[in-house]
């Protein structure tokens, strides 16, 4: 961020940027894209005439709303020609967001997963609505729409979504004991209690983005994911042999998962999604390095909605 102290508009734009972070990264799904997002709407609010802005969080929030949406137009092509499945760019989190159940599951991985299958207006409209509790009105301004058109948006997005997001998750105690158990049995290379914590038609999802070597597609089953992972502690991953090889716990995008890193670089991050008995269902597994950044900086970003 470049604005000043001495800038005049600094303090009303500081008092939003986490807001306008936490709109832009659940529109795009990348924090690098987010922070740009972000860094324009400063430039523009710098260079606005702030004398006629009523509502500064309005009128940010609509900046920093379209900026994202143009970006994620721009970006649609590029998804659709990435080498293997695209997930979305990891964060570590923290703040208040730990203890708010809601925003946290708007920003998990299974969540960016589903709002990257909507269109950039009816992703726009959700997010506005369904997480930040924007009026359809104030939608309709800032995505600039008749308000018609943002409630059926809203509606059409609303039933996607509904379909597709996981529909029966364990209580976040039972999802933390779930992966300290997974974490435990994986660094173990014990394939027998990787089973006991797997769904049967549990699915992994890898994306290397063609940058480093993982599966095309998903890897689907309770066995074979097992194994998968318990060949870590025997094979070379990514490059880093066991031996150098180090995991830790840490809290990615509002729940818990897994840091993989080697003697001088973030090599993967690891996430869950979970059914009401606390067995994995989905795992999510980045290991692009364009899309490390953020985990190997160390940043803990705080995305409440609030």
């Amino acid at each position: 961020m470049t604005e000043t102290s001495t800038h005049p508009g600094q303090q009303v734009f500081h008092e939003y940027r986490r807001l306008l972070f936490s709109v832009a990264y659940r529109l795009l799904g990348s924090a690098a894209d987010a922070e740009d997002a972000v860094q324009d709407a400063w430039l523009k609010w710098s260079a606005a005439d702030r004398s006629q802005v009523a509502d500064p969080k309005a009128y940010l929030t609509r900046i920093v709303s379209n900026l994202a949406l143009e970006r994620l137009r721009s970006a649609r092509h590029k998804r659709e020609t990435y080498v293997g499945p695209w997930l979305p760019e990891p964060i570590l989190t923290g703040g208040d967001a730990s203890e708010a159940v809601t925003d946290a599951e708007s920003v998990s991985m299974a969540m960016l997963v589903v709002l990257e299958t909507l269109s950039p207006l009816e992703r726009a409209v959700f997010v506005l609505k369904e997480v930040f509790d924007f009026s359809h009105a104030e939608i309709a301004e800032a995505v600039e729409r008749s308000e018609p058109a943002v409630r059926q948006a809203a509606h059409r997005a609303r039933e996607h979504v509904r379909a597709r997001r996981p529909r029966f998750a364990a209580d976040r105690s039972r999802q933390r004991e779930a992966t300290e158990r997974f974490f435990a049995a994986a660094t173990g290379g014990d394939v027998n209690a990787l089973m006991e914590l797997l769904s049967p038609d549990v699915t992994l999802w890898t994306d290397g983005g063609g940058k480093v070597r993982q599966a095309l597609r998903p890897v689907v089953g309770a066995a074979t994911v097992a194994n998968w992972f318990a060949a870590l502690t025997t094979v070379t991953y990514q490059g880093v042999g066991p031996a150098d090889m180090k995991a830790e716990l840490v809290e990615i995008n509002g729940g818990p998962g897994v840091l993989f890193s080697g003697p001088d670089r973030v090599i993967a991050t690891l996430t869950f999604d979970f059914d009401a008995e606390g067995r994995i269902t989905t795992l999510h597994n980045v290991a692009n390095p364009d899309k490390l950044h953020a985990v190997a900086d160390g940043t803990a970003y705080d995305i409440g909605t609030r």
